[in-house]
């Protein structure tokens, strides 16, 4: 009988099927491939990444932390990279087939609100989402279109960052706008929902009592946002329309008086490009410091507009976590997770010092030493990092929409 993830070639020798997950960004495309095991079941073989900067090259590691591939990349960055990916996979990488790819795709709208096989109508349903995402969407969408150029048989899925979010109350979602614009999709989605339903997944793995207890998600990087949850679901988040809203980020203003952006094009005559230019890649920890939008170089810089720029970023971070407090009718849970909130003590401890009045106490030793429960045992609000694994989500929902 054939086993579900293995097959023989024409040359008789064992070839395992894989799944490859891709999650692109600006400037990298990260990437883990697992083996559909005979059980069903998913094995992470390598996790890595493809940096498309001023030194393009292909990064990869096992499971375990053994370094597999470190190579650059020649030509075209994106393209050249996905095609030495798969050519390293497949000729490289033990003889292991790919059976299917999936994507990580920033905004889904109010139509995808699940994981669903990207055919010609649905790709180009998602570029007409381009102006609620303008940076972001065009490069979530590039990958898919390089590989089915590269493999146009080789299934490819999308999973969504705002799907997760699709159980917020209206009362929630909505803009206090003319009701016609909320009609046409002006409307809260938030973001990072693949994160975010990784973190839900592993509370429950913990402890089904913890998953269910009132939670704040504090998913802190380069791009952050914080997401209110309760039994493992999303009841209010901190991004909003755009992945612009609500916390200081690291080229990214966050929340800003909509006046503001009106002064800026009628009265200083900014235009829409130069102003979008502004808001998403000028901005957040970069333009405070005027620096840098990496919080290590801030935290290890002496520079006072440094300082302040981490100090606004952590400000920022718990005055949200209040008003998410308050959706939820109060906290009993708070989790950090992604680059900053998994590895930076510092902040994690200002925000939590600013969050005392909710029952929140850290362990300053146990912050420092960057363990699994941060918050001292008088701790009324229990204090987790956990790290998350976008990847793993994109892989699970493309081995079942694979098999669908």
């Amino acid at each position: 009988m054939e086993l579900a993830g293995e097959q023989r070639d024409e040359g008789w020798r064992l070839m395992r099927h894989a799944i490859l997950a891709l999650n692109a960004g600006s400037s990298s495309i990260k990437f883990g491939l697992y083996d559909l095991e005979p059980s069903a079941e998913l094995q992470l073989v390598s996790r890595g990444k493809l940096d498309l900067g001023d030194a393009p090259r292909l990064s990869a590691k096992a499971a375990d932390g053994t370094v597999q591939c470190d190579r650059p990349l020649a030509g075209d960055a994106r393209n050249a990279g996905i095609d030495t990916l798969l050519d390293w996979i497949e000729s490289e990488l033990g003889g292991r087939k790919l059976i299917a790819a999936g994507h990580r795709i920033v905004h889904g709208g109010r139509e995808f609100v699940e994981p669903v096989r990207l055919t010609p109508a649905v790709i180009e349903g998602l570029d007409r989402l381009t102006p609620l995402a303008p940076l972001h969407q065009p490069r979530s969408l590039a990958p898919i279109r390089t590989l089915a150029a590269l493999r146009p048989d080789l299934p490819q899925v999308g999973c969504f960052d705002t799907a997760f979010h699709q159980t917020i109350d209206p009362i929630v979602s909505r803009f206090a706008l003319p009701r016609k614009y909320d009609a046409e999709g002006i409307r809260r989605y938030g973001f990072h929902g693949l994160s975010y339903e990784y973190i839900a997944g592993r509370l429950k793995e913990i402890s089904p009592a913890l998953a269910a207890k009132r939670t704040i998600v504090a998913h802190l990087g380069n791009g952050a946002s914080l997401c209110a949850m309760r039994d493992g679901r999303s009841v209010d988040t901190t991004m909003g329309f755009s992945a612009l809203d609500g916390l200081v980020m690291g080229t990214r203003c966050g929340a800003i008086d909509p006046g503001v952006l009106l002064y800026f094009v009628l009265e200083r005559g900014i235009a829409g490009d130069a102003l979008q230019h502004m808001l998403y890649e000028e901005s957040g920890l970069l333009g405070i410091s005027g620096i840098s939008g990496d919080m290590r170089a801030l935290e290890a810089s002496d520079d006072p507009h440094a300082r302040e720029a981490v100090d606004l970023f952590a400000f920022r971070a718990a005055r949200e976590a209040a008003a998410l407090a308050n959706t939820l009718g109060g906290l009993e849970c708070l989790v950090f997770t992604a680059g900053i909130g998994e590895h930076s003590a510092p902040v994690r401890m200002a925000i939590c010092e600013r969050l005392r009045w909710l029952g929140v106490a850290i362990d300053e030793p146990s912050n420092a030493a960057h363990a699994e429960i941060i918050g001292r045992p008088d701790s009324k609000v229990e204090i987790r990092v956990v790290a998350t694994d976008e990847e793993s989500i994109i892989a699970r929902h493309t081995r079942m929409q694979r098999n669908a």
